[in-house]
């Protein structure tokens, strides 16, 4: 026949202060939750004025100060930073997933899921502004160059209501 093992008996004041320290915790990212949905709120606001005392070079440093805090420079290669900046697109996506057409007012949405939209979009420009800085590239040159390149492959005269590629105009 089969024998059966008998299990030790659990250590009640183990479970307990495991129960103790899951409470502190939930807790602790309840208030963390409160607080930034709050924040979250305030950055989702319907005035269309954007922030510019946030500049990329302040959010590249507080975001690379995060990290060397933490000491996760060690894992944030190039290759790292990529696929989870590909894996917070996705979440994005997931926000927009089976809802159709979406108004740019966002008004099918939940003001959860304005909050929830704008934690995810942060989450993607994080992530892209670590990778650009671990690769040394300088982001805000890099795009301002960009945006002047775009502006010679599309000029107005030729582009303005349509879509079609800069080659093909």
């Amino acid at each position: 026949g089969t024998k059966t093992r008998a299990m030790p008996a659990p250590d009640v004041g183990t479970i307990a202060e495991g129960e103790r320290e899951a409470k502190r915790m939930k807790a602790a990212v309840d208030a963390e939750a409160e607080a930034g949905a709050s924040v979250a709120a305030t950055a989702a606001g319907d005035s269309g004025e954007w922030d510019a005392s946030v500049s990329l070079e302040s959010l590249r440093r507080g975001i690379g100060g995060f990290a060397r805090e933490r000491d996760w420079e060690q894992f944030q290669t190039p290759r790292n930073l990529l696929l989870a900046l590909v894996g917070e697109v996705g979440e994005v996506s997931e926000i927009f997933q089976w809802k159709g057409e979406v108004d740019s007012k966002l008004s099918s949405f939940t003001e959860f899921e304005k909050v929830h939209l704008g934690e995810e979009l942060s989450d993607v420009l994080f992530y892209l502004l670590r990778l650009s800085d671990v690769c040394g590239i300088d982001l805000g040159k890099a795009a301002g160059l960009k945006l002047e390149k775009n502006h010679r492959k599309y000029p107005v005269a030729k582009s303005k209501g349509r879509s079609t590629k800069y080659d093909k105009l």
